[in-house]
Parts: structure tokens; C-alpha cells; sequence
């Protein structure tokens, strides 16, 4: 039942990740955002949700050491992932679909956005990981997590005044879109943003379900699960939209949905933990943020090359598989 469960998941996921990138790229030209406004904002909060619901889960249960150790290690765990493994698919997607894209293996995405995206995941990412090697007092880590707040407030001000000015209808129409409208109307766009998330949230909550359940058959330490397996089964299946964007040739949809979601991930859930856990980092979430930093930053140099591609892919995914082997043996 537990594999049936995973493949019924894993359908969700698929389906709702095609349906969503259409609404999302309808959405933009409604609201007159630029792709990579469009892919910052409205793609990656909305694949950014499951994951981030982990934390909040486990702290409502209840201020165990185990609880604080979920919330911190799936916190951590999104920032580390996007910035190695989902980099990696960004020019592994962009090499397997070489033939059909005009811009061949080259990642063609708006470089001011993404050096926005970049400098904002840096320095708070960094910022978290070092409040939690030091270890704050009360007080200081509530004042830290207004200034995450507020910089992800900054951001997203920031990122839909840059970000004005549509760039025409997607090839596709609204699936939605029954009776063929030009453009659709509001009510068949919101139906299909409304149900590809909940295709997508469902599907990745059941998917977690099923792997958490696996993995503590199996004997993974908690933190491990934690920092790996939880944004590995919720954030990687729904960079599936940013797959389908690069196999499109929009790079600029496909990579602002995942960094617009390291800056979501290293500020407002950092936030939260920082406000409601005493935010001690133990040793493995300190190097998964560490690993997370670099990844982040090799793909912001990599940006102004627009080439993910070579040694690079195999890069990030060395970032990641050292990482979960340290986890393994460390734990």
C-alpha cells in the first residue's frame, strides 16, 4: 500500500505541477509581470508552501527537543537543497533538452533578477546560519525575526516594481479556459491556480507521509530526516514546474522559481524558527547551511556565464551527496 500511496502521490504532483505552470504564466500577463517576477514570486511561494508547513506542523505538536529538531532541520534542509540538488536539475534539464531549445544548453534568465534573488539568499541564509552557531538571547532573536520579515517584505516590493511589464500571452492556453475567453476570465484562473496547488500540496504531504514512513522503518536519525529526506520528498518534486519551463526554453520562470523560493525559505520560515524555537543549530544543520551557501553562490556566478551545464551540474550534486553522506555517518 505504501508504494501504491507513493505512485498516487507522485501522479498529483505531475498533474498539478503542468496545470500550475500554465494558471502561473496566465497570472503574469493578468497582473502584467515580467517571467522572472512572475517565477520569484508567484511560482516559488506557492511550490514553497508544502515545505513550509513542516515546521509549523511540528511546532503546534508541541516544544520538544524532537519537534524543535523537525522544525529546525526542514527549515535549513529547503535552503540546502535548492541551492545544490535543484541547481544541478536546472542544467541537467537544460542539457536533456538541448535539441529542442533555441538556446541549446545556455540558461537564458534575466540576470538582474537573479542576482537580486542570489544577494538576498546569501546574506539572510548566511544570517541564519550564523545566529544559529552563536545562539541568541530572547530578545535579540525576536528582533531578528522582524528583520527577516521585513526583508522579505523589501523583496517582494522590490520584485514586482522591477518587475512590470508582461512579455505577451504563453504559447498555451488556460486549461481552464472552457469556453476559449482571450484573454481567460479571472474566475477560470483562479479554479486551475486553486486546484494544481492543492494537486501539488496534497501530493506532496501524502508523499512525505509515505517516505517519513519508510525512513523511520529503516532507522534514519531524525535530524537527517529532517534536513534531507523532508524538502527532498516536498521541494524537489514540484521543481518538476521548473523542468517543464526549461524544457519550454523560459528560463527566466524556470530558475526565478527556484531562487525566488531560497529567498522565501531563508527569510520568512527562518523567521518563524527563529521566533518560536531557541535556534541552536547543532553541527549537521550548520554544514547543510554552509553546503547550502556555497551551492547558492557557485549558480549566482554561474548566472552571468548562463551555463549550468558540465562539471557544474556534477558540482552540486557532489554538494549534496557529500552532505547527506556526513549526515549519515555524523548521525
Amino acid at each position: 500500500m505504501t508504494y501504491v500511496l507513493l505512485l498516487v502521490s507522485f501522479v498529483l504532483i505531475v498533474v498539478g505541477a503542468f496545470f500550475f505552470t500554465n494558471s502561473v504564466e496566465w497570472a503574469g500577463v493578468r497582473l502584467g509581470l515580467a517571467q522572472g517576477a512572475v517565477g520569484s514570486l508567484l511560482a516559488a511561494v506557492a511550490t514553497a508552501l508544502p515545505e513550509s508547513v513542516i515546521p509549523v506542523i511540528a511546532l503546534i505538536q508541541g516544544g520538544s527537543m524532537t519537534q524543535q529538531e523537525i522544525a529546525i532541520g526542514a527549515i535549513i534542509g529547503a535552503p540546502f537543497l535548492l541551492g545544490t540538488l535543484a541547481m544541478a536539475i536546472i542544467g541537467f534539464s537544460a542539457y536533456m533538452y538541448r535539441n529542442r531549445r533555441d538556446q541549446d544548453e545556455q540558461i537564458r534568465s534575466e540576470v538582474k533578477t537573479g542576482q537580486r534573488d542570489f544577494a538576498f539568499f546569501v546574506v539572510f541564509f548566511g544570517l541564519a546560519i550564523l545566529f544559529g552557531a552563536l545562539g541568541l538571547p530572547t530578545g535579540l532573536r525576536i528582533a531578528a525575526a522582524v528583520l527577516f520579515v521585513l526583508a522579505y517584505v523589501a523583496y517582494t516590493y522590490w520584485t514586482v516594481k522591477q518587475g512590470r511589464g508582461g512579455e505577451g500571452e504563453p504559447d498555451a492556453p488556460l486549461y481552464f479556459d472552457w469556453t476559449r475567453d482571450d484573454p481567460p476570465n479571472n474566475f477560470q484562473l483562479i479554479a486551475q491556480l486553486v486546484v494544481s496547488i492543492a494537486a501539488i500540496v496534497g501530493g506532496a504531504n501524502l508523499f512525505v507521509a509515505e517516505i517519513e514512513s519508510v525512513a523511520l522503518s529503516i532507522g534514519v536519525p531524525i535530524l537527517v530526516l529532517a534536513l534531507v529526506l523532508a524538502p527532498l520528498a516536498t521541494e524537489l518534486p514540484e521543481k518538476l514546474n521548473s523542468v517543464i519551463w526549461v524544457r519550454e526554453g523560459k528560463d527566466s520562470l524556470a530558475l526565478g522559481n527556484i531562487t525566488g523560493a531560497m529567498v522565501f525559505q531563508s527569510t520568512l520560515p527562518v523567521a518563524f524558527g527563529i521566533a518560536f524555537t531557541s535556534w541552536e543549530l547543532q553541527p549537521e544543520a550548520i554544514v547543510a547551511g554552509i553546503v547550502g551557501l556555497v551551492g547558492g553562490s557557485l549558480a549566482w556566478w554561474r548566472l552571468h556565464q548562463r551555463s549550468f551545464g558540465g562539471r557544474f551540474q556534477l558540482t552540486w550534486l557532489a554538494l549534496f551527496m557529500g552532505f547527506v553522506v556526513y549526515a549519515l555517518v555524523a548521525g
